[in-house]
């Protein structure tokens, strides 16, 4: 598992918009921003949207939640 990169495959389930990074900003459209197609690390909804993906692959793949431990 890729622990570096986890936090960039989480799926959004709204639209995230964010300013143009330092940089990247085209002349004569310093005014628009990005829209946010996958989580972003450091994005405050990025541990729980990968977690949430995680959880779902691993149900699909026939594992279960421990309820009683749900850490492990």
């Amino acid at each position: 598992m890729d622990v570096k990169t986890a936090f960039l495959n989480g799926e959004l389930d709204e639209e995230i918009y964010m300013e143009q990074p330092d940089g990247f900003v085209v002349d004569g459209q310093e005014g628009k921003v990005c829209k946010l197609l996958k989580s972003l690390y450091g994005l405050k909804k990025a541990p729980k949207q990968w977690h949430e993906k995680f959880e779902r692959t691993l149900t699909t793949a026939g594992f279960v939640v421990n309820e009683p431990d749900k850490c492990v």
